[in-house]
């Protein structure tokens, strides 16, 4: 059973003065990771400081419309700016639009929400996938990885919502948005083969296809009682992977089997209302020793959506176009 008050106080508490939310006190901070924890603190009504998170990712942003993939106490520690991490803004700042109803916070936003789109079509290939990132000297890397252009469909979707709160539509977004959906649907082979989780279950988190797609692969991932391997082959569940595939369940209606899977979290919990990152249920040991924001942000958003809270289940909910199954 998930502590609300106590999970969104640990994310808070780890929370620096100028908004930034690293994984752990004195840990490094990445952008996707800290907007999923500040979606976790809205979740909880801590809006205020939900809202400064987003500030601190508004002040911070790159000239190109980046953000790069690592920083620590406040300065960048990897120059490779990743289209999924600069394209999550829009999911973050939609999700607190529809739990705040706050327009000024959006219109605020809107501008950096614009410029992570832009930078993140920049790294389109010909067929409309995203290249996972500009390294640090400034190439593009060729991979293109299946999780990351979920999520940019996904964010895409969120930013084209934004655009037509605000009156400024933005067409092409929705129709690169379609691009994606259909490389994913149609040529998963587009994609670089990797044996995570997050590849199994991205695609219906992210609405583009439905849970029929997750039967198949139910028993190579999901370990009863522990909850979800991160990797296929190996036994190790992780918290952040179970919350997010529960969070696709209650989204797509399957409330009870959500909540099932959520109840697992119960041995990575600890007594300040945060959860242990990892488990290995062959040695029975806590791995890695680490107590990570992102995935307090990923069970509160998981418990949001299983108590049918419309702002979750609004912001994750079916994108236009989606598939029953693959």
């Amino acid at each position: 059973m998930i502590d609300v008050d106590k999970t969104a106080a640990f994310i808070a508490g780890v929370q620096q003065p100028d908004g930034a939310i690293p994984w752990f006190p004195g840990g490094k901070l990445d952008p996707w990771d800290h907007v999923e924890a500040a979606m976790g603190l809205d979740t909880a009504g801590r809006h205020d400081e939900a809202a400064a998170a987003y500030h601190w990712l508004a002040r911070t942003q790159n000239p190109d419309g980046s953000w790069y993939a690592e920083y620590h106490d406040g300065r960048p520690a990897d120059l490779a700016r990743d289209a999924n991490f600069t394209a999550y803004i829009a999911v973050g700042v939609h999700h607190h639009y529809r739990t705040t109803g706050d327009t000024t916070f959006l219109t605020t936003l809107w501008p950096a929400v614009d410029a992570a789109m832009s930078f993140v079509l920049g790294l389109r290939a010909e067929d409309g996938t995203v290249h996972w990132r500009r390294r640090a000297d400034g190439t593009l890397s060729p991979e293109l990885l299946l999780t990351g252009n979920c999520s940019i469909q996904h964010a895409l979707t969120c930013a084209a919502r934004i655009a037509g709160e605000l009156g400024c539509p933005r067409p092409e977004w929705t129709t690169a948005a379609a691009r994606i959906r259909d490389a994913v649907v149609h040529r998963p082979g587009r994609f670089l083969p990797k044996p995570l989780a997050m590849d199994w279950f991205y695609p219906v988190l992210t609405g583009i296809l439905g849970t029929a797609h997750l039967d198949a692969r139910w028993p190579q991932f999901v370990e009863p009682g522990h909850g979800v391997r991160c990797v296929h082959h190996e036994p190790w569940t992780t918290g952040g992977e179970t919350a997010e595939l529960a969070l696709a369940l209650a989204v797509h209606g399957d409330h009870d089997r959500a909540a099932q899977l959520l109840d697992t979290l119960d041995h990575l919990a600890t007594g300040d209302g945060s959860y242990w990152t990892g488990y290995n249920y062959r040695t029975r040991t806590i791995w890695p020793e680490e107590r990570t924001t992102w995935t307090a942000g990923a069970a509160l958003l998981a418990h949001a959506a299983i108590h049918h809270d419309t702002a979750t289940t609004t912001t994750f909910g079916r994108s236009p176009g989606h598939t029953r199954s693959r």
